[in-house]
């Protein structure tokens, strides 16, 4: 498969995902989901290959779904989906949910690498990684999103504070919160990402398998795999309900760029109080 808008690199038992789409903040279209979805399991198949690390090209790791660029509209123009809510619940389902439990499920480590932006999608993929490492400037932003695997990365009630008010959280505030394992000055975060990776891949590979189901089947025994699905409903649910008369709040032209502008905002604001 010729990729256009992710780059695969190897270097020894390392395998690097980027995603390549730097002018659009890497924002996600379907090609470049389907082309992460081959890669990944590409390099899951190639047995040279010990861990894999997703990062993003330029300043920002993704800053979410592509809501109208001039690929993603083309290629929605020659491959429609069905209309109405029924073609709508199914892309969201196979994009969002059935890609993503897929990535969570592969059999070796995986590494978000995340820098800058990680907004709505980019937070999807990279919570569906093993283990998240981020720079200091990272601003990660949570919704009711498709891949609802939030409240298994943050304790509930702290994540109803944040999502009930729309904010950023940056790589700082994530790693207390638990969403992040590691944080590092941005030109650091690579190389120190690398040398953990290689300290992993000194390890067994089939044991780093079956410690990777343990924990991953622990969190199954809980219903985390139940509670995507529902909750990918009630995401579907949610977005239906924007489409109301009597739905409160102003709906942007084109672009949410001015839902992301209030979580800045108030990002700023809490940041500002916690530093009095």
């Amino acid at each position: 498969m010729n990729y256009t808008q992710i780059r695969v690199e190897t270097n020894g038992r390392i395998g690097t995902l980027v995603l390549d789409r730097p002018e659009y903040r890497n924002a996600q279209s379907r090609v470049l989901l389907e082309e992460l979805d081959h890669a990944i399991h590409s390099l899951s198949d190639n047995s040279q290959i010990k861990v894999i690390l997703i990062t993003g090209e330029g300043d920002h790791f993704s800053a979410g779904h592509d809501l109208g660029t001039d690929d993603e509209l083309a290629d929605q123009n020659n491959r429609p989906i069905e209309e109405g809510v029924r073609g709508r619940y199914q892309r969201s389902k196979e994009l969002y949910v059935d890609y993503t439990l897929r990535w969570r499920n592969i059999p070796k480590p995986t590494i978000a690498v995340v820098k800058g932006y990680c907004i709505f999608g980019g937070w999807m993929i990279a919570s569906a990684m093993d283990l998240i490492f981020a720079a200091d400037d990272a601003m990660f932003l949570a919704t009711n999103f498709q891949y609802f695997s939030a409240p298994w990365d943050i304790h509930p009630r702290k994540l109803k504070e944040i999502l009930f008010e729309s904010r950023f959280i940056d790589g700082v505030e994530a790693k207390k919160l638990g969403l992040v394992n590691r944080v590092y000055a941005k030109a650091e975060l690579m190389d120190e990402t690398i040398a953990y990776a290689e300290r992993v891949a000194d390890n067994d590979r089939f044991q780093l398998r079956l410690i990777k189901l343990a924990v991953n089947q622990q969190q199954d025994t809980q219903g985390f795999a139940a509670h995507i699905t529902a909750a990918h409903t009630m995401h579907v649910l949610s977005t239906e309900g924007e489409r109301d008369p009597g739905y409160e709040l102003k709906v942007p032209e084109g672009k949410r760029r001015p839902m992301v502008q209030r979580a800045l905002e108030n990002y700023k604001r809490h940041r500002d109080k916690q530093s009095l």
